[in-house]
């Protein structure tokens, strides 16, 4: 027998008047708690003097389950990591094959694919204005433009998409070593004054280009201090780099920035960002559309400034090349490209085209 004052109220027996709705007594004594929560008096308690004693069948309550995390890596901004593989791929593959890792030759980096505007212009060879901006003179610049591409590429990314970050690129630095080239022709001089170009920030003044525009827009999802904090870091950086650009091109090295490489493809980015900004924010395909339509429109445009850049040089300097090629074709220049070749020795390299 229990001492009184000690006694336990146990739950009926469930009988089929009086089962609860799961049809156990746990069930029962669920509801019961449940209704006596509310109140200043403990659920276990039935009066003064006596007590429950507490049900350890009870289910505890369900563990907190950690939020799902977005995608996270390489997997969140496959082009940009794309585009650093292949400039440090690139870069390794130079290594293997005796490029020095930091001071390598001008023939060298010509062979590999560097822009050289002699051979632009007058050998045809416009895949350099590509292939420079995959290129890199020592692993310092690499390094440096890797660090850039990398910051730009995670915050561009979610705003193009994959596919409009890797066109933005090459169309970009496309544009910017483009100018470059319009900038140091070198063919009054055979190549002397040319310069030997490699670097893919052209391309990434352009995704800072794109990215002050299209973050100018209030139609993007994010709050307007966090959009505005972002645009304003890029413009800063942008404006720094031209700074120190302009500085390098004020003393007397063998190796400078080239300003005219970021200019190019900063307003190139500029340009093909606007037609895109009505359409931020809207329904993907919407966007989709409007990217794309902006990408066939540069890539035009592009085309008819080579054309154009060409043609102007060809015909204003028909002494030293219109007139020669006129006559013998392209023997002649074969032979403008082969005296040009002897500017290596004393090139003029340029970085960050």
């Amino acid at each position: 027998m229990k001492p009184e004052g000690e006694w336990t109220v146990l739950p009926p027996e469930p009988t089929q008047g009086s089962q609860s709705a799961d049809g156990t007594a746990a069930g029962w004594l669920d509801r019961t708690i449940e209704s006596q929560a509310g109140s200043t008096v403990s659920p276990y308690t039935v009066s003064a003097g006596s007590s429950w004693q507490q049900d350890t069948t009870t289910e505890l309550p369900p563990k907190p389950q950690r939020k799902r995390r977005g995608r996270q890596g390489w997997a969140s901004a496959p082009a940009t990591y794309l585009l650093l593989g292949i400039n440090c791929a690139v870069f390794v593959a130079m290594l293997l094959r005796g490029v020095s890792p930091i001071s390598p030759q001008p023939e060298q980096l010509v062979a590999w694919g560097a822009n050289y505007s002699p051979y632009v212009l007058l050998g045809g060879e416009w895949w350099r204005l590509i292939t420079a901006m995959f290129l890199h003179i020592g692993v310092v610049h690499l390094g440096l433009n890797m660090w850039c591409l990398w910051n730009l590429g995670l915050l561009g990314e979610p705003l193009l998409g994959a596919g409009g970050l890797i066109a933005a690129y090459l169309l970009t630095g496309f544009a910017g070593n483009l100018l470059s080239v319009a900038m140091h022709p070198g063919l009054a001089d055979m190549g002397a004054s040319a310069a030997i170009g490699a670097g893919a920030s052209g391309a990434i003044f352009g995704l800072a280009g794109v990215q002050i525009v299209l973050l100018s827009s209030r139609l993007l999802p994010l709050p307007p201090a966090d959009r505005k904090a972002l645009r304003s870091n890029v413009i800063l950086f942008a404006a720094l780099n031209f700074v120190l650009g302009f500085g390098s091109g004020l003393g007397h090295f063998s190796m400078r920035i080239d300003n005219s490489a970021h200019l190019g493809g900063f307003v190139a980015g500029l340009l093909l960002a606007l037609p895109m900004v009505p359409r931020v924010g809207s329904p993907a395909a919407l966007f989709v559309r409007r990217r794309n339509l902006a990408v066939i429109a540069e890539a035009l445009l592009l085309a008819l400034l080579c054309a154009g850049v060409r043609g102007f040089y060809l015909n204003s300097m028909p002494e030293r090349v219109g007139g020669a090629q006129a006559e013998t074709g392209a023997g002649a220049v074969a032979n403008f490209l082969t005296m040009a070749s002897s500017s290596f020795l004393s090139p003029s390299l340029r970085l960050d085209e």
